[in-house]
């Protein structure tokens, strides 16, 4: 899979999980806050790992453009 690809993918699961927190926070009042925890943690590493691939996607790109001159 491409970065672009990659990326497209783990932002989908990011807003996913976004969607599914807000749900919880907002319908389940009572719910462990422990488990909101982990899924926000779990967010915040996606959001990571996305930065990460649009790091080397950007290299990537510069290189080619680099080659190409």
């Amino acid at each position: 899979m491409s970065y672009k690809g990659r990326i497209k993918h783990l932002e989908e699961m990011h807003k996913l999980l976004d969607k599914q927190i807000a749900e919880m926070q907002t319908n389940h009042p009572h719910v462990d806050e422990t488990h909101i925890a982990d899924l926000k943690k779990k967010k915040l590493q996606l959001k990571d790992e996305i930065s990460r691939l649009n790091k080397l996607q950007w290299e990537e790109d510069h290189e080619r453009v680099n080659l190409d001159d």
